[in-house]
């Protein structure tokens, strides 16, 4: 049920902010404002998804194809303040404005045809429900409703692994080998699929997805995270 009084009532009371500068929003913003969105450290991998240093990275672990960040990661920039907010603040709306951003990005380039599936990397069944959501597939969420692509949740993480945080690249590897496997009556095969992540490191995690997908007879996998770091 609608409550337009009571909504209108809360958001004197209990505005909602930008979640980078605390700037009370307008009607037509959602977790940031205009002039925060126009500052973030965007990539444009989507303008050269075969040529850049992720593509480089994932060489040698699957086979890349597209592979794309949204934001440039830097520790203390707004990259890192808006991920620790969708992480470790109960702000998954966060990631949906987020995918939806930066979907239309994608959208307005002609990816909205590119793939037949969104698939997000999965959490721990214990993590999700100690966080109460997955992060990746709030990013997914509002990908998929920029490009109207669905949402498959094919992939299942079968063991709960150690922080990736303070591991070397082979560490990490070794660390999410044999994590992740097929959801049960899930089909990929021939499927050009997103296979999306909140952060891009060393590549381990999504290497490892993405090879179960192409195991899956999927025709290719494409991956794009919220935020990817220089090498």
């Amino acid at each position: 049920m609608h409550f337009p009084f009571l909504e209108d009532f809360l958001s004197l009371v209990f505005p909602k902010t930008c979640c980078l500068c605390r700037r009370s929003l307008f009607d037509f913003e959602d977790q940031l404002c205009k002039i925060c969105i126009s500052k973030l450290p965007i990539t444009n991998y989507h303008l050269r998804p075969q040529n850049n240093d992720l593509v480089v990275k994932l060489m040698g672990l699957t086979q890349p194809n597209l592979v794309m960040a949204f934001l440039r990661f830097s520790k203390k920039g707004d990259s890192q303040k808006i991920l620790h907010q969708l992480k470790y603040k109960n702000r998954p709306e966060i990631g949906v404005e987020l995918g939806r951003i930066y979907g239309n990005l994608l959208k307005e380039s002609g990816f909205d045809k590119e793939w037949d599936q969104i698939t997000p990397v999965p959490l721990h069944s214990l993590k999700q429900k100690r966080r109460g959501y997955n992060q990746s597939e709030q990013f997914a969420l509002g990908i998929s409703e920029a490009l109207n692509i669905p949402i498959r949740l094919s992939l299942k993480r079968i063991q709960f692994t150690e922080t990736q945080t303070r591991k070397s690249r082979m560490e990490r590897i070794e660390n999410v080998s044999n994590v992740f496997v097929l959801e049960e009556n899930h089909e990929v095969e021939n499927q050009k699929i997103l296979l999306v992540d909140d952060v891009m490191t060393t590549g381990a995690t999504l290497s490892t997805c993405a090879n179960v997908l192409l195991d899956g007879k999927s025709k290719l996998v494409d991956m794009a995270v919220i935020a990817a770091g220089k090498s």
